[in-house]
């Protein structure tokens, strides 16, 4: 009943066809509106399959179901491991449908207004179809290996976007960046597949997760490597390459430099595709990691506080107003990746699941608006330093109103979308584990400081002496900020958990009392810390950074990491795995192949006589022989 859903994935697809191939011979914004209208188009489709599964279709007597819409077979290896490309709905694949169209349709909209003019109009547009056909294919693929095949053309999708500007030096080593990184990530992603396949003989999603992960425990089970488990090998790997894609310590130093693309690039690749995607890697996979490899999904709870920590202190210091929200994109990730963690499986014991998925629902919007928001500005002031800005709410009163909406919202004050979400999540850590609940809860603190910081040092302040007047954007930009406001103050009262849980009943959830206090103390407290310090111009942040003088300036150059992994990469992997191998290669393999053929060509430089073609020769040649095996035969 639900093939048309295919339309949803299959309409971005034939933009990006028909604008690569045609869009130069478009004038005007052409491009920009056909791009625009085709994702319209699967945005209501999106809509129409979210009503028609949450109120019938998949709906059934005590949870929802998975629907196969549609399925071809592309690969068969053996009888059982095949390769099949379909549309996979669940409660999560339709909820990213909703949100991936949503998002990307604001930012086609948007892009109308900010990219108006630029070169490249038509390619732009196109690659942002391909950017939006590679996620949708991603969230439905029933499969695996489905899922690997787009997230590498997201990954390439990235890659075009990030490098728009490819004349500019920097745009072009961030999308190199990007990419490499990425890459070395889902090499792992793909080892774990192979791996998870080999035991298990399928690379289907219902098999793998079906009876509480049984058939990759039960064709696992007795296999190790180096004291772990296979499953916990493969699972781990796979993870990996969502560490890789959602820009997890250490992989994250891709996503502060994918900044040099277009800023509503920025708003897709953050809000709702590719940073999500190592999320709900890990939630389709949720019941193997949870009855299977548990010690896995522990290693995820621990390593997303860390990042969330890390990248929440980094964002503080940060004076681009695009790398804030860039640092603030990979702690609201991890905060994710840590609810997932600490979720049980059923029940309100799979609170921290839904929590995840509700977080990344309302996220996905606020830090869309905040994209869009800082693309207004930055569209206003021609700049990206907060150090250009102030007093800007005067001039940009409609962005002005939008971006301190999603600020509120990020930081977790009621009535906010945020708010709602990031209470779940903080309820679900500290029911399992309080020194988790501890750190998410001073996150939560430095969130809001880090945005209200933002906020006041863009739109309070002091009027800074402004080359041009500040204007307002266009409305082509305007719609997309109200659109998104309004998201924003209405999709925390969602009762989310009657549509998503970790096992797809109903779960009705509430605030915690005492809990969300807490949460709202710790925003409050923020936001009151940044208003002390940047409500009006003053010396206090610069006193409070040189008596921080080293912690500071670790936290403004993100702790080195940069250089570290330059260190790695020159030093230890080009200059001594790199440069011996290309040594070897050419002076022992290439050159025994050369001394090979030069012996050969000597060799038959020597022989060729014998074949010279005069008959005199070859009667010589023979009486001599016949003679010598005469007597050989006599003698012996």
């Amino acid at each position: 009943m639900m093939e048309y859903t295919l339309l949803i994935v299959v309409i971005p697809l034939l933009m990006f066809l028909l604008l690569a191939s045609c869009g130069r011979g478009m004038r005007g914004q052409l491009a920009g509106w056909l791009g625009s209208l085709g994702m319209s188009a699967a945005a209501l489709l999106s809509y129409t399959a979210a009503w028609h599964y949450f109120t019938g279709v998949g709906k059934g007597e005590e949870s929802y179901q998975q629907i196969l819409a549609c399925s071809v077979e592309w690969l068969r290896f053996t009888d059982k491991l095949h390769i099949d490309l379909g549309i996979l709905l669940d409660p999560i694949s339709v909820m990213m449908l909703v949100v991936i169209t949503t998002v990307s349709l604001m930012v086609h909209i948007y892009s109308l207004g900010y990219m108006k003019g630029e070169k490249g109009f038509q390619r732009y547009y196109a690659f942002l179809s391909l950017f939006s056909f590679s996620m949708l294919g991603l969230v439905v693929a029933p499969n695996i290996f489905q899922m690997y095949i787009f997230w590498e053309l997201v990954g390439v999708s990235s890659y075009l976007l990030i490098g728009f500007y490819y004349t500019k030096p920097a745009a072009v080593a961030a999308s190199k960046k990007a990419f490499i990184v990425t890459r070395f990530a889902d090499l792992g992603f793909l080892a774990g597949i192979l791996l998870l396949s080999y035991y298990t003989g399928t690379f289907d999603f219902a098999a793998l997760t079906a009876g509480e992960g049984a058939l990759v425990a039960g064709s696992m089970a007795g296999v190790s490597f180096m004291g772990l488990s296979a499953a916990s090998w493969a699972m781990a790997l796979i993870f990996m390459g969502g560490a890789g894609k959602s820009a997890m310590f250490p992989l994250h130093i891709w996503l502060p430099d994918a900044m040099e693309g277009p800023t509503p690039v920025s708003a897709l690749i953050h809000a709702a595709t590719m940073v999500v995607a190592g999320v709900y890697l890990v939630a389709r996979l949720f019941p193997v990691y949870f009855f299977v490899t548990p010690g896995v999904l522990q290693l995820i709870a621990y390593l997303g506080a860390f990042t969330a920590l890390f990248a929440a202190v980094v964002a503080i210091t940060q004076t681009d107003i695009k790398r804030v929200l860039a640092f603030s994109t990979i702690s609201q990730i991890a905060y994710m990746m840590v609810a997932l963690g600490v979720s049980g499986y059923s029940g309100h014991e799979g609170l921290g699941y839904m929590a995840t998925m509700f977080h990344l629902f309302t996220h996905a919007f606020f830090k869309a608006l905040l994209f869009l928001g800082a693309g207004s500005v930055i569209h206003a002031v021609h700049s990206n330093e907060m150090s250009c800005m102030g007093g800007l709410r005067h001039f940009l009163p409609v962005t002005h109103i939008t971006f301190l909406i999603a600020c509120l919202a990020i930081a977790g004050i009621p009535p906010f979308s945020g708010f709602f979400s990031k209470d779940e999540i903080l309820a679900a850590a500290f029911h399992h584990d309080q020194f988790l609940f501890f750190l998410l809860w001073v996150i939560a603190g430095l969130t809001a400081f880090y945005m209200f910081r933002l906020y006041y040092r863009i739109f309070r302040g002091e009027e800074r002496p402004y080359e041009h007047t500040p204007h307002e954007s266009p409305v082509s930009m305007l719609v997309p900020l109200g659109i998104l406001a309004l998201l924003s103050c209405v999709t925390g009262f969602i009762p989310f958990g009657k549509f998503v849980s970790s096992d797809g009943s109903m779960l009705v959830i509430h605030p915690e009392g005492m809990i969300a206090l807490a949460g709202v103390v710790a925003a409050l407290a923020g936001i009151g810390c940044a208003r002390f310090l940047y409500r009006k111009a003053n010396d206090r942040p610069a006193q409070i950074a040189t008596r921080l003088h080293g912690v500071y300036t670790a936290a403004y150059h993100k702790f080195y990491l940069d250089q570290v992994w330059l260190f790695i990469t020159k030093k230890i992997i080009f200059r001594c795995i790199a440069t011996p191998v290309a040594w070897f290669d050419k002076h022992v393999i290439d050159a025994s192949f050369d001394g090979l053929g030069r012996g050969t060509v000597k060799l038959a430089g020597a022989i060729k006589g014998l074949q010279s073609g005069k008959v005199q020769f070859y009667a010589f040649v023979f009486i001599v022989s016949t003679l010598l095996l005469t007597l050989w035969a006599f003698f012996y």
